[in-house]
């Protein structure tokens, strides 16, 4: 799979139009892969898990119309995501704590309201997220997310991340499931996972494209056992935080981090922080 090293879109001019191809030209819509870029990655993994069991819990709307709100809201979300011109960390982050919602309803409808078994779901996500990604990259040559620069790569992009969010649901409910691990055994385990990915990568030469895919699709089920871990009763392996606190604090700590990447730009490409000090 061939990987684009360069992690910037060239700078733009005043007055961009679509090339001829019918892409635009703008800066990459997605942040740096940074150690802040995996902390919110799975505190928002997190959120989607508890937030997800909160909501259908507590709204009263059942699983079904708590998807149906929790998509509207994605949607609307995603329409201000793909107006905005360059990365804002405010919108983006936003769009991907709902999408880690509407990634676990999913995956949690087939299981519970339509019966599906987990390892049925967990293959079909799997393909599907393998389609997504083929037609992307025999679309754009390329998976690499220093590119996020077009409508279409837009596209391909958070419909990858839909996806991986339902099957790192349905991946890591099938897991401990089936290996009935516990919660803190189950992150343990998804935790080492993750890390044998990086090792692969940095030592043994893996693909970085490929790296941050799979390791993206482990931080699904990373944060959720964490989520149950704190939210779950004592009786059941967790620590009784219960779903609104641990919701609350995950929340209060990926705000207090995307205010300060907002304020810093730390994630955000050399070119558009050096146009921005410029402007």
């Amino acid at each position: 799979m061939t990987y684009e090293t360069s992690k910037t879109s060239p700078t733009p001019v005043a007055g961009a139009q679509a090339v001829s191809s019918g892409r635009r030209l703008g800066w990459n819509k997605v942040p740096e892969v940074t150690a802040y870029f995996w902390i919110i990655k799975v505190l928002c993994t997190t959120v989607g898990e508890t937030a997800a069991d909160l909501l259908n819990e507590k709204a009263g709307l059942g699983l079904t119309g708590v998807s149906v709100l929790m998509s509207a809201l994605l949607a609307v979300v995603l329409v201000v995501q793909f107006r905005t011109t360059a990365y804002r960390a405010g919108v983006y982050w936003l769009a991907v704590a709902l999408i880690s919602v509407v990634g676990t309803l999913i995956s949690d409808n087939l299981t519970d309201n339509m019966g599906v078994p987990l390892a049925t779901s967990t293959t079909v996500f799997a393909v599907i997220l393998a389609i997504v990604f083929v037609i992307w990259y025999r679309r754009e040559r390329t998976l690499s997310i220093h590119h996020i620069d077009t409508r279409s790569r837009e596209s391909y992009y958070w419909l990858a991340v839909l996806f991986t969010f339902a099957l790192g649901t349905a991946a890591g409910d099938l897991v401990s499931e089936r290996m009935d691990l516990g919660y803190w055994l189950a992150a343990l385990l998804f935790g080492l996972a993750i890390a044998a990915v990086a090792l692969a990568h940095f030592k043994l030469g893996l693909d970085a494209v490929w790296s941050f895919w799979i390791a993206y699709v482990l931080t699904r089920p990373l944060g959720a056992s964490i989520g149950d871990y704190l939210s779950q009763p004592t009786g059941d392996g967790g620590l009784g935080l219960g779903t609104v606190v641990t919701s609350a604090l995950f929340l209060t700590v990926i705000l207090g981090l995307v205010v300060y990447l907002s304020v810093t730009r730390k994630d955000v490409a050399e070119p558009q922080r050096i146009a921005r000090h410029a402007a």
